[in-house]
């Protein structure tokens, strides 16, 4: 049962008349509403014709009729079935009504109200490493970023299996699969975007071949803060094909809309800093096996281009820190100061505070790691009203323990991180 990702959600049925559980395709979000429901309509379906999406075009109050709590998938087909349930949630009192459940953000047409105060958006991803039973749990991110870790030997783990996770995936349907057929999920997942989704959407046209040129780029520049300008110069460079700055902005938002996007926001520690507003998101896929598949990047291609390994597994631990941080309420951001100076994976906490992770894929790389992060701590409380670090940890791939250093900076395998 999934419950790291939504953050014990169900309290949110007790709290509001419905809730909205977004996320890409395939990454578990009917099952979820499903095992809470006590009946359940999709939209989607395309039986009788689409009879199910027909009525509700027809009277979206319709399709909210059924046990309480209502699953209702896929409601985005229909975007005026949101105001029907924010109708009916108004004229009730009682919590938990209905579920919806959608991979697409529809646009704004045909969606008079917000919902806010009675429909509650969550976000679902792909899974943790936690939730596939790749990571023992043995360290709780909780604890660590209260300064909380009881040292202990995690063993070894292969660059090969952590290459297996990468290119795997967090999809539920994939965990089975052997590893040379893990790609083909993936795979089709793009496909299914390209051919289908990116249409649907909004009912407007889109130069599929285009939106692939943007997607292979994204999958490039996995990992960084790469602006859309540079996003435009290395599909000419690289696919010799020219995309307009102003269509690769519009593709980005369709993109995020589909949630096949999933970026980092910048951090400082001055809340008020323009640092915040000015750096650039740091650049992800929903998943770094969507970015595998897209380079058509194998594992015996990754074993020999560390390079782009690295970044592949930043990814993979960018993922799962914040499914983790947003289970206790934190947000995972990313720094970078006017000097370049960086840290992978800022996680702010509840209470203001916040905690420094770099990551890094060898255990040889800690040393370089902790130094870095040591010395950004430093810069910042010789700033005026800097807030320093509340924790500074490395997270690794092949380290086989998780343990304290002498200077203070933790170190964790991201195999043994939890919520």
């Amino acid at each position: 049962m999934r419950l790291t990702n939504l953050s014990n959600w169900t309290i949110y049925l007790d709290a509001f008349g419905a809730v909205c559980i977004e996320g890409p395709k395939w990454c578990g979000k009917t099952w979820t509403g499903a095992y809470h429901s006590n009946s359940e309509i999709c939209i989607a379906d395309p039986a009788g014709n689409f009879q199910n999406r027909m009525l509700a075009q027809i009277s979206p109050d319709l399709v909210l009729e059924g046990d309480k709590t209502r699953l209702i998938d896929e409601w985005q087909e229909v975007p005026g079935i949101w105001d029907a349930v924010r109708f009916a949630v108004d004229q009730e009192t009682q919590k938990g009504q209905f579920i919806l459940t959608g991979s697409s953000t529809p646009n704004h047409k045909g969606v008079l109200h917000s919902g806010a105060g009675r429909i509650s958006r969550l976000r679902m991803r792909p899974m943790s490493l936690y939730e596939t039973g790749a990571s023992s749990g043995e360290v709780s991110l909780q604890a660590l970023c209260n300064g909380k870790l009881k040292p202990v030997m995690t063993g070894e783990v292969e660059l090969k299996k952590l290459i297996e996770y990468i290119v795997r995936g967090g999809w539920p349907a994939n965990q089975k699969v052997s590893i040379d057929k893990a790609a083909y999920l993936p795979k089709e997942y793009i496909k299914a975007i390209l051919e289908d989704d990116i249409f649907r959407i909004d009912g407007i046209k889109r130069d599929s071949k285009k939106m692939e040129l943007l997607l292979r780029s994204l999958a490039r520049n996995e990992s960084t803060t790469v602006t859309n300008k540079k996003l435009k110069d290395d599909i000419k460079e690289v696919d010799d094909q020219d995309i307009v700055v102003e269509t690769i902005a519009s593709y980005l938002d369709i993109l995020k809309r589909l949630y096949l996007t999933d970026n980092q926001k910048p951090f400082h520690s001055r809340l008020r800093s323009s640092v915040r507003v000015k750096q650039a998101e740091k650049r992800h896929l929903a998943d770094p096996s969507l970015a595998c598949a897209l380079l058509n990047a194998t594992p015996e291609m990754l074993l020999s281009d560390l390079n782009t390994l690295g970044f592949m597994f930043e990814a993979l631990c960018e993922r799962d820190l914040k499914i983790y941080a947003e289970s206790f309420g934190a947000e995972l951001y990313h720094y970078q100061d006017y000097k370049n100076k960086e840290i992978d994976a800022v996680i702010s906490l509840p209470d203001g505070q916040w905690c420094g992770f770099e990551i890094k894929l060898g255990a040889n790389q800690i040393d370089d790691a902790a130094e870095s992060l040591l010395n950004i701590k430093k810069d910042i409380e010789s700033e005026k009203d800097g807030v320093a670090p509340a924790m500074l940890c490395v997270i690794c791939g092949m380290s086989n323990a998780a343990y304290q250093r002498p200077d203070g900076v933790f170190v964790v395998p991201i195999t043994a991180l939890a919520p």
